[in-house]
């Protein structure tokens, strides 16, 4: 498998813009998980999965932030967050 490398150059879909909104996830969020993820996998031959841990809020609590992304494409484009 393709080691994956962090990512500082991309497109993000509408329905990523979507689910960033409905989820309360801002663009600084994503770049921040993409050029310096915790842990990068791939799922299938195209597409990657960079995520990181998040603490938010007071008190505070730890969410994961997974960013989903077409790593064939130029530039790779974010799908889902």
């Amino acid at each position: 498998m393709a080691q994956l490398q962090a990512i500082t150059r991309y497109a993000v879909t509408d329905h990523a813009r979507y689910e960033m909104a409905r989820r309360q996830v801002d663009d600084a969020d994503v770049a921040r998980v993409l050029s310096d993820p915790e842990q990068v996998e791939l799922i299938r031959t195209e597409r990657g999965v960079y995520q990181s841990r998040w603490d938010i809020g007071d008190p505070p609590r730890t969410y994961l932030l997974r960013v989903f992304v077409d790593i064939e494409r130029e530039p790779p484009e974010v799908v889902t967050v």
